[in-house]
């Protein structure tokens, strides 16, 4: 059975080293670095140079987690946006007239 976990090398800082990563976060680390315009290598060099603590994986991991935690609460609040009504805006009641003040 192929394990889920690929490793990789990569260069970063030039030095050349090896990360493994299952393939879906590849897959979503190259995906945001071409949303970027940055290349695979480019975008792991500023994910090491920005780690806290832990090693390189992890910090990949986490780096894509976020990413696309970010990108889902956007996508949230843009649709809570759009269910909202304008501000100022009447009801079909007020429209009516059967909402409205008294005459």
């Amino acid at each position: 059975m192929k394990s889920p976990v690929v490793k990789r090398s990569i260069v970063i800082a030039s030095h050349k080293t090896s990360v493994s990563l299952e393939d879906a976060f590849w897959k979503g680390l190259k995906e945001i670095a071409g949303g970027r315009d940055s290349t695979l290598s480019g975008l792991v060099d500023a994910i090491n140079t920005d780690r806290r603590q832990g090693n390189l994986s992890s910090a990949i991991r986490l780096f894509v987690l976020d990413h696309y935690r970010v990108q889902a609460d956007s996508n949230r609040a843009q649709a809570t946006r759009r269910d909202l009504p304008a501000r100022g805006a009447t009801s079909a009641l007020d429209l009516n007239g059967a909402g409205g003040p008294p005459a």
